[in-house]
């Protein structure tokens, strides 16, 4: 179906869902469920052996867990035909004449001045510090490598002082596309921006000369090659292509099937503000290096907020595309009915200038390039600034973390002139069951030999093998039903963007050592903490995460109050998400650009952030 947005006739999709108003009037009515036992350490390993051999416990469980919620409102959605892809693609521009002509393109090729550490407190080194400081000769690519490089690498003695956070480094590889980055700028044949910008990928993409794990114990190293013969996926290879300086794979939460970032096979990264904290998952090797200043950017993805909860956990940005905005090719898309790739980033100019690199099409794909400039930094003062507040979904979140995210909205209301509007979107519980059973049911189709998995992920796999293909396809159901009532909002307030916090809850606390040796499966934290990201990935909107201050930890004589002491130690990041219409991601990063202007003063970096451009300074100097 091709249809014609009457809110913005510029724009043209295919699979555009029709602006249907859900059974309009029916409010969100948070319902109450018995609390699920949090299991951890030995429990966890023994439930696991029962929800395996009998079956009548997993559907016990199942229904306990909520996901039998979706046959109380069968009547309400029923006549709805199932969608099982939130794919929505805009059609190619045949010419720019929609372009604004108050449009004006940020320039990231300058030279501006850096100094080591960044004078403000808040500030990391961005993509555009990089790029100036190799223009101006003061440092090259393989000083920042010689410098990042201890401090990640396993298989030195001690091991690097962050090397949890990285599944592996081919030191050869990094240290040879680093000569190479050097040798261009030397010859003053630079690629573009990200020519020499470390980064480093999710260990989900497949790149040549690494094995892919997924997080877990088995090999799932990729066996179809791209035309060039080599099994890099689209998105790595376009990062190579742009000439940046790829330092290895990133840990994960196993199957990214958990929101924690707790990893009891290669070792959890603990949050760099707190470390009794996760970091977040299931991008949590992608936060950390972040977060700690050791890559500007990164390539992660998000199923279930893997990209957006991190970062909220971390304190940086983080982008969930629109669905299948960026191509898996060669490989597959494991969770294609939600999980979508994305960039995770320093600051918001650094998220733009990455994702104007991994948004390039494959020419496989139906997705037609942006126009130009499109994933860059461009201003249009023109575009609507209109949010949207879902209240009672709203107020879900703990007092502090409402406190945050409201003060981030009224500074913009006051300062960059937002309007805000109360919206209604109607079965938010039983959507994020739909969210989470097919999730569930996809993990449980692509894994079914559990062996040698997490006793987490066998407990998760064992409950989506039991969901009945009629729940599955009341969730499908509900799914067009969500679509319609978002499309219905956006033809009533075009441009508008959807602000809630990303997570309902401040952080994850580690509460037993035996999490870190044996798992942990929290089902009730876990949908604490994906309150407000599923809705993106079931509907396919792309959605993007910005921090907005901290608050107290748990054990703190102030526990779960806002923290608005930078110095303070142990602090736990909160984040707030703006959600916008099927690819928006150009105004969800000028959103992004007016948000962390309103909260530059509320952030800080982390305790054990790396100053690599004040190290790549010191070694150049030294003659290194």
């Amino acid at each position: 179906m091709v249809s014609f947005d009457d809110a913005a006739p510029r724009e043209r999709f295919i699979l555009y869902p029709r602006p249907i108003p859900a059974n309009e009037g029916i409010p969100y009515v948070p319902k109450k469920k018995k609390p699920l036992p949090a299991l951890r350490g030995w429990l966890l390993v023994a439930s696991v052996f029962l929800l395996e051999t009998f079956a009548f416990i997993r559907r016990i469980v199942w229904a306990g867990a909520g996901f039998s919620s979706l046959r109380r409102i069968q009547k309400l959605i029923e006549d709805n035909e199932p969608r099982h892809d939130p794919t929505v693609i805009p059609l190619a521009r045949l010419d720019k004449a929609h372009d604004s002509e108050s449009e004006t393109t940020e320039q990231t090729d300058e030279i501006h001045k850096v100094s080591s550490p960044p004078a403000a407190p808040h500030q990391r080194y961005s993509v555009g510090d990089y790029r100036a400081l190799y223009l101006a000769g003061e440092i090259t690519p393989l000083d920042v490598v010689h410098s990042i490089l201890p401090f990640i690498r396993r298989d030195t003695l001690p091991p690097g002082e962050h090397s949890v956070a990285w599944f592996d480094v081919n030191v050869d590889l990094a240290v040879k596309a680093a000569e190479e980055s050097t040798l261009r700028y030397k010859e003053h044949r630079s690629l573009g921006p990200l020519d020499g910008v470390p980064t480093a990928i999710k260990d989900e993409f497949d790149l040549e000369g690494y094995k892919t794990t997924l997080g877990s114990l088995n090999d799932y190293t990729g066996r179809i090659m791209n035309d060039e013969g080599k099994i890099d996926s689209w998105c790595v290879r376009k990062l190579a292509e742009a000439g940046a300086v790829i330092l290895g794979k990133l840990s994960m939460h196993e199957f990214g099937m958990d929101t924690s970032g707790n990893n009891p096979f290669y070792g959890t990264p603990r949050n760099p503000y707190n470390r009794d904290y996760y970091p977040g998952g299931s991008s949590s090797g992608c936060a950390y290096a972040v977060s700690v200043g050791l890559i500007p950017m990164t390539l992660g993805s998000d199923g279930g907020g893997s990209i957006r909860i991190p970062s909220s956990f971390c304190s940086v940005v983080g982008l969930k595309p629109s669905h299948g905005r960026l191509s898996c090719y060669p490989g597959q898309n494991h969770a294609n009915t939600c999980a979508t790739n994305g960039p995770i980033a320093s600051d918001i100019r650094s998220l733009a200038e990455v994702y104007s690199v991994l948004s390039q099409p494959h020419p496989s794909t139906d997705f037609h390039p942006e126009s130009e400039g499109t994933g860059k930094m461009v201003i249009d003062p023109k575009r609507p600034k209109v949010i949207g507040i879902p209240e009672v979904w709203f107020q879900k979140a703990s007092p502090a973390v409402q406190k945050l995210c409201r003060n981030t909205v009224d500074w913009l209301v006051q300062n960059k002139g937002y309007s805000v509007v109360s919206i209604d979107i109607p079965f938010l519980r039983e959507g994020q069951m739909a969210h989470a059973m097919t999730i569930l049911t996809d993990g449980a189709t692509l894994l079914p030999d559990p062996r040698g998995l997490s006793a987490a992920n066998r407990t998760l796999l064992a409950l989506g093998k039991v969901t009945p293909s009629t729940d599955y396809l009341l969730a499908q159901k509900l799914r067009r039903t969500l679509m319609q009532h978002l499309s219905w909002i956006w033809k009533t307030y075009p441009g508008m963007v959807i602000v809630t916090p990303t997570t309902s809850c401040a952080g994850w606390p580690i509460r037993s050592p035996s999490e870190l040796k044996y798992g942990v499966s929290d089902g009730d934290l876990t949908l604490l903490t994906m309150e407000y990201v599923w809705l993106a990935n079931f509907c396919g909107v792309p959605s993007i995460n910005i921090p907005t201050g901290y608050v107290r930890p748990e054990g703190d004589p102030n526990e779960g109050e806002v923290d608005s002491d930078l110095d303070s130690v142990g602090k736990v990041p909160v984040g707030l998400i703006a959600t916008g219409d099927w690819a928006s991601e150009h105004a969800l990063l000028q959103f992004g650009l007016d948000a962390e202007e309103a909260t530059k003063h509320t952030q800080c970096r982390p305790p054990n952030w790396v100053d690599v451009i004040g190290l790549a300074r010191q070694a150049k100097s030294a003659g290194f």
